[in-house]
């Protein structure tokens, strides 16, 4: 089959740490052709419906030079096996266009994972207010009122923006933080942007814990991303460390009531993010972390995630 993915610039991957780079290496070894496509280049016409150039690609062992291009050429999306979507946020218009495009292509015919109806309406931050049995104490509000009111009741509170990734622009908040009318005015832009605000879970310091949801299927290890000395990220972008680890009883518990749920509405790869028992974040744009845990445990996410969409492919024909 002929598998396209939709990624960042090819030179903007690093492909020792990179969990689209994994993908494209197992669907090769089962055997697929891969085939890659940028942001830019999907389009629509009345003639041909959307398209794309896509490039066929080799996918070679070395990280430094990790593939070689066979050919490119404009191809309709509908021709190919699946679509798997996997350009990184941020979640802006061209985003959302992006959704729109690849949602026209499925009328067409062609099948894309994550679904861009699912990818659009899914909040990686709010949708936790989905499973609110699960969550930690959290407001989502741009009042500058209600989120000082709630720093004060929970005394110490993390505030971060609906649409940050990598853990850029999330600041902890401690009730006598000298800091925290101006941290609230910049994150809410003086009112006019809504951000999310939780209770600070000291457990963060044994790490924020990425699982993997392939399928339906929970992966049984998590990566445990442990922030560095003096930072309250655990973010690898933030510098944080990765420590594979056996889910916990309070893990699987957490994420076998939400695959189900996330998997019915075309979801295939999730991650959701759980510090000590409480799930912070679910993330479904461009979830990562497959190759620190096969490094770590032997156990190949990204294998198992071709094996999921090869039977997704299956079932529509």
């Amino acid at each position: 089959m002929r598998f396209a993915f939709v990624i960042d610039p090819l030179d903007s991957l690093k492909a020792y740490k990179d969990s689209s780079v994994a993908m494209m290496r197992a669907a090769q070894s089962a055997g697929h052709a891969v085939w890659v496509i940028e942001q830019p280049a999907i389009h629509w016409s009345a003639l041909h419906g959307v398209c794309a150039e896509a490039v066929h690609l080799e996918m070679l062992d070395d990280d430094a030079g990790w593939y070689a291009e066979i050919v490119r050429h404009v191809v309709p999306l509908r021709d190919f096996a699946a679509v798997v979507m996997r350009k990184d946020p941020p979640f802006d218009i061209e985003y959302v266009t992006t959704t729109w495009l690849l949602e026209r292509a499925e009328a067409e015919g062609a099948r894309v994972f994550n679904r861009p109806r699912a990818l659009r309406d899914h909040s990686e931050k709010l949708a936790v207010a989905e499973f609110a049995q699960f969550a930690v104490p959290t407001l989502v509000s741009r009042e500058a009122a209600r989120i000082h009111a709630f720093i004060d009741m929970q005394a110490d509170a993390i505030l971060k923006p609906l649409d940050g990734m990598g853990g850029s622009q999330i600041f902890r908040v401690r009730h006598d933080d000298p800091n925290r009318n101006v941290i609230v005015e910049t994150l809410t832009h003086d009112g006019a942007r809504t951000i999310m605000a939780q209770r600070y879970i000291p457990e963060i310091v044994d790490g924020d814990k990425r699982i993997l949801i392939v399928g339906g299927e929970v992966v049984p290890y998590c990566l445990a991303r442990i922030p560095k000395a003096g930072e309250t990220r655990g973010n690898l972008a933030a510098g944080g460390s990765g420590v594979a680890r056996e889910l916990t009883s309070r893990d699987r518990e957490i994420a076998s009531a939400l695959a189900p749920v996330l998997a019915a509405r075309g979801l295939l790869l999730v991650g959701i993010d759980v510090i000590g028992d409480w799930l912070t974040e679910i993330n479904v744009t461009s979830p990562t972390c497959m190759v620190e845990i096969e490094e770590q445990t032997g156990f190949d996410v990204a294998a198992l995630f071709v094996v999921a969409l090869e039977r997704e492919c299956a079932m529509s024909v």
